[in-house]
């Protein structure tokens, strides 16, 4: 529970002290203490709330767009989502780097010399706070798999893991063998890293949150943008990262997470280095946003050509186990991680690829090509359909089953706020700049790098 959130809300609509009251019984049903000692926490943060609240400074504010998080599709891979990322580009602005956030990938890229510094970072899954290692385990394999998909090498893994006030210390060992289970698999060391609680002592209760990032290095990448007209697609078979362990924890389907457990996507990544041939490929994603539907949307966007997948042979691509829950539950498997290994190449590199990754025992399956045109297509019985993100991702838990995937009737003027917001961010970004530079020499200190 945020107490902080909670008071700041509750004090804009009721007195004070029945604030103070409600605040009090709630730390002491969560934290089982006694009314005495939650009444002097319902204090404290009383006073801290309304001395927050004055914000005296216009640093300490920010525009208000007045639409959330969740109704917004933040964080569900669809629509919603891919907006804001976009939006998120225009906040940074230009920048020296080769890959940026509005190049669509994953993983950013820059320049040092020679040589391309490729690096990501993933956030663990939401729902998996109470499964510290798989949380670990998967979040760090996504973060590789950034790298990777971008022609690197990763060559150090960073992690940040925060834990709630009530959370237990043993969350943060188990969450870290998961991470180093994968680190240790692949030789690629944990270097450092962050250890914190949510909110300090605002945020009471168990629930853990955080990331892991990873640094790879290459001489050449293989960036979304650079998908061809005439490449042949290529898929690894996917069993699935943190969605599908997701999926098959609140289904009840625990036999299948033992399927999820592997660094399939990582050995044919090394298949394609050790053969030589990251150099021929123009391009490798890992199908994770929103599923293929998500994925292909903005490779389409920054190539500018269309893609096309065979339905049928793109099924091939799913672990049959995880394959048959989702159809079992209705998920669609094209809107839904899967994290297999996106291949867009010519096609007699292809069937080079082809051949190294099997050479590690892992199903890869030509899937579609690359044509002119914009957009993403699937084929089915003969008939060419458009192949379009949700404005969530394929509804996976039985909660996410009620939130739905269709989008708000109001999504447009909701852009718009977004929008108000994105530009008021950047002129506040401009005058504290323009402040900081008036007051000293770091525009002619750092005009050399």
């Amino acid at each position: 529970m945020d107490i902080e959130g909670f008071a700041r809300r509750s004090l804009a609509r009721m007195e004070e002290n029945k604030v103070k009251k409600i605040l009090a019984e709630r730390i002491a049903e969560i934290k089982q203490w006694d009314i005495e000692r939650a009444e002097k926490w319902a204090d404290a943060v009383v006073v801290e709330v309304k001395n927050a609240t004055s914000k005296s400074n216009f640093i300490l504010d920010y525009y208000r767009s007045g639409v959330s998080m969740g109704e917004f599709g933040v964080g569900s891979r669809g629509r919603g989502d891919f907006y804001v990322h976009r939006k998120i580009a225009e906040v940074i602005g230009e920048s020296k780097a080769v890959l940026s956030t509005k190049d669509l990938d994953d993983a950013g890229v820059v320049r040092a010399g020679s040589v391309y510094i490729s690096v990501a970072i993933d956030g663990i899954h939401s729902r998996l706070s109470e499964f510290p290692f798989v949380a670990g385990f998967h979040v760090t394999r996504a973060a590789m798999r950034d790298v990777y998909v971008m022609g690197s090498k990763p060559v150090a893994v960073f992690s940040d893991i925060h834990i709630a006030d009530d959370g237990d210390v043993s969350k943060i060992f188990d969450h870290i063998a998961g991470i180093s289970a994968v680190c240790e698999l692949t030789g690629v060391p944990l270097v450092s890293g962050s250890t914190l609680r949510i909110g300090g002592d605002m945020v009471i209760g168990e629930r853990m949150t955080g990331g892991v990032g990873c640094v790879g290095i290459s001489e050449h990448i293989t960036p979304r943008r650079n998908a061809r007209e005439g490449d042949v697609i290529l898929l690894t078979e996917g069993a699935g990262g943190g969605t599908i362990v997701t999926t098959a924890i609140y289904y009840a389907m625990h036999e299948l997470i033992e399927h999820t457990l592997n660094i399939d996507f990582l050995l044919s990544c090394e298949a394609i280095f050790s053969n030589n041939l990251v150099k021929e490929i123009h391009s490798m994603s890992d199908v994770t946003n929103g599923g293929i539907r998500g994925d292909a949307e903005e490779i389409s966007s920054v190539s500018g050509k269309a893609l096309v997948f065979d339905y049928e042979q793109t099924r091939k691509a799913v672990n049959p186990e995880i394959l048959k829950m989702l159809d079992e539950l209705e998920i669609d498997f094209m809107g839904v991680s899967i994290d297999s290994l996106m291949i867009i190449a010519p096609a007699e590199v292809a069937d080079r690829v082809k051949k190294a990754i099997k050479e590690v025992n892992v199903p890869v399956y030509k899937v579609g090509w690359v044509e002119k045109g914009k957009g993403a297509y699937f084929v089915q019985d003969g008939e060419k359909m458009p192949l379009k993100p949700r404005f969530r991702e394929s509804a996976y838990t039985p909660l996410k089953k009620i939130v739905g995937e269709l989008t708000p009737p109001d999504f447009e003027e909701m852009q718009k706020k977004v929008d108000r917001a994105v530009e008021e961010a950047i002129k506040k970004k401009n005058k504290v700049i323009d402040s900081i530079k008036s007051k000293s020499n770091v525009g002619k200190v750092m005009s050399g790098r």
